[in-house]
């Protein structure tokens, strides 16, 4: 298992973004339109994009796309034509197996790692933040979390116990089999942006060797 917590893919986040010439701008919104931001926020990175895209809670798509119920094998498939991993943004695996998964690559956030996951009526996208042994104040960060998750958008963080005995603290988003395909990639993204934003977020709560 991959041993780096959230904290060095956001270094490697914010590195890539300074060499693309961004800069960090603070904005001050109501909690409710986190969402437009990010989609908002995502546009602006591309200097080529001369129109909106929609920002509303639901992207558009055709009739025939919406009807599909996805499996892990057939989404595979889907991704891999898109712009995110055709163009070279993101990289995408199959991993074969009872529970087939998706192993992602977010290139531009660090390199940091994603897995998707059809289970039944539901896809589930998810990426590892930190072990609770990285974590400082567990009681204190248990506390935050429950008290601030909320504004990250389609995201929320669970704590699992993982195949090395240790518990991990994830974060995750999860919709529906049938959703569009470019919800879905709306949904990688947002969760990559947020690991990112949550470390920045609960760095108070890690230990000195996890921060840094």
């Amino acid at each position: 298992m991959n041993k780096k917590s959230s904290a060095h893919y956001q270094r490697e986040f914010r590195r890539r973004l300074r060499e693309q010439g961004l800069v960090k701008k603070e904005v001050w919104i109501r909690p409710e339109h986190a969402k437009r931001l990010s989609a908002i926020e995502k546009q602006l990175r591309n200097s080529s994009v001369s129109t909106w895209i929609n920002t509303g809670d639901v992207i558009m798509g055709n009739a025939s796309e919406s009807m599909t119920m996805w499996t892990t094998g057939s989404l595979y498939e889907a991704l891999l034509k898109k712009p995110l991993f055709s163009e070279g943004a993101a990289s995408i695996e199959l991993i074969d197996g009872v529970e087939p998964s998706l192993h992602i690559v977010m290139k531009e956030f660090g390199d940091l790692p994603v897995f998707l996951t059809v289970a039944g009526e539901q896809i589930i996208v998810e990426s590892v933040l930190w072990s609770s042994d990285e974590v400082a104040d567990v009681t204190g960060f248990n506390d935050a979390v429950l008290r601030t998750h909320k504004y990250f958008p389609l995201s929320t963080i669970s704590l699992d116990s993982m195949a090395d005995g240790q518990d991990y603290y994830h974060m995750f988003g999860a919709l529906s089999a049938s959703s569009l395909l470019d919800n879905i990639i709306f949904e990688i993204e947002v969760l990559a942006t947020n690991v990112i934003e949550a470390t920045e977020a609960y760095g108070e709560f890690l230990t000195s060797q996890a921060a840094s």
